[in-house]
């Protein structure tokens, strides 16, 4: 697959700046848009069982509520490409003025786009790039550094022998771009490292089984990277622990463990010594600038690359889609307990 109770509260005068010369013009988009007063719009989920996304879908109506915007209440595809296109329909057909979107699947996604883009609706997804359709932005962290940042993490302390990388869905521009880059990585700076894989589709029991599999045939497996830790992190100790290779940090026998996402249970495991690191994404930010920018959308603003006003930059990932790319911090021992940490404010 993206800051206290306080920045919640401030987030209001935040969303309420315009952009100067940070990824925002004030040229009208062709054919109109709709207009930012005294309309509703829809925000979607890509499931639940993850605590990432139980973060994200609480922070989405306080979000829309900072930014002044009316929004009904979130829904759930449950990991079902073809649902979020219903979904995304039915807040079509509701008279929604605006959509915040959380792709599952880069290429399915572009027919929800069109929909919305046949109906003048703006907008904006949040942590999975569609491959094309029409959104005003793309709000996400640069996946390939989760990847390239879990690969340093482990190779900091695994130069030699077997990892295992737990990768997302591989339909998901977010899992290949993880899978691409940690691969990548590992055999340019550490390549006395062989990387064995798992397709897990951010599903649980697909993580479980794979694992337990290699670990079966590989016991001398040093390391795992698990592209997503909410979902991952549980099978993974589960699995170790099964197969008598569950060591805490600083032990000789310790497999190192490095994730993705940033969620407290994720940082209690760090604490508690079972977690050497991880990246993480910002809920709480999918979820303001999210809504910033589908405020500015709606407002018939259109955007550009470039610095913008909260410390990030708008990219062009391929014509036609902006990305404004948050930042991701590694989280150890070191910082865990940062108060910045969006993980440690829920």
């Amino acid at each position: 697959m993206r800051k206290s109770v306080i920045k919640v509260a401030a987030a209001a005068a935040v969303l309420g700046l315009s952009l100067t010369a940070c990824g925002s013009t004030k040229d009208k988009p062709a054919g109109g848009t709709a207009s930012a007063e005294g309309g509703k719009v829809g925000a979607t989920l890509p499931l639940l069982t993850s605590p990432f996304w139980q973060a994200y879908n609480n922070y989405v109506p306080q979000m829309a509520k900072a930014a002044g915007i009316d929004a009904l209440p979130t829904v759930n595809a449950d990991s079902d490409p073809a649902k979020l296109i219903t979904d995304i329909n039915t807040f079509l057909n509701q008279g929604v003025k605006g959509l915040v979107v959380t792709p599952l699947d880069s290429a399915a996604i572009v027919a929800g786009l069109k929909q919305a883009e046949n109906k003048g609706v703006p907008v904006v997804a949040v942590d999975v790039a569609p491959e094309s359709g029409k959104v005003a932005m793309v709000v996400r962290a640069d996946n390939k550094g989760y990847g390239i940042k879990a690969c340093d993490a482990i190779g900091a302390k695994v130069t030699q022998g077997k990892v295992v990388q737990i990768m997302g869905d591989l339909a998901s521009v977010n899992g290949r771009e993880r899978s691409d880059a940690f691969r990548t990585c590992m055999k340019a700076k550490f390549p006395g490292v062989t990387v064995l894989e798992v397709p897990a589709e951010w599903k649980a029991d697909k993580a479980a089984s794979g694992l337990e599999g290699l670990l079966t045939a590989n016991p001398d497996i040093k390391a795992v990277y698990m592209q997503a830790g909410g979902v991952y992190l549980a099978p993974t100790q589960q699995a170790l622990k099964r197969k008598n290779m569950y060591f805490p940090v600083g032990d000789p026998k310790h497999v190192v463990l490095v994730s993705n996402d940033g969620i407290p249970q994720e940082l209690a495991a760090i604490r508690a010594g079972e977690l050497d690191a991880t990246v993480s994404q910002p809920a709480d930010d999918y979820a303001r600038y999210g809504m910033y920018w589908l405020k500015k959308a709606m407002a018939g603003e259109t955007f550009k690359p470039g610095p913008t006003d909260h410390g990030s930059t708008v990219v062009e990932t391929h014509p036609g889609i902006l990305e404004d790319q948050l930042a991701a911090p590694v989280v150890t021992k070191a910082n865990v307990d940062d108060k910045a940490l969006w993980g440690n404010n829920l």
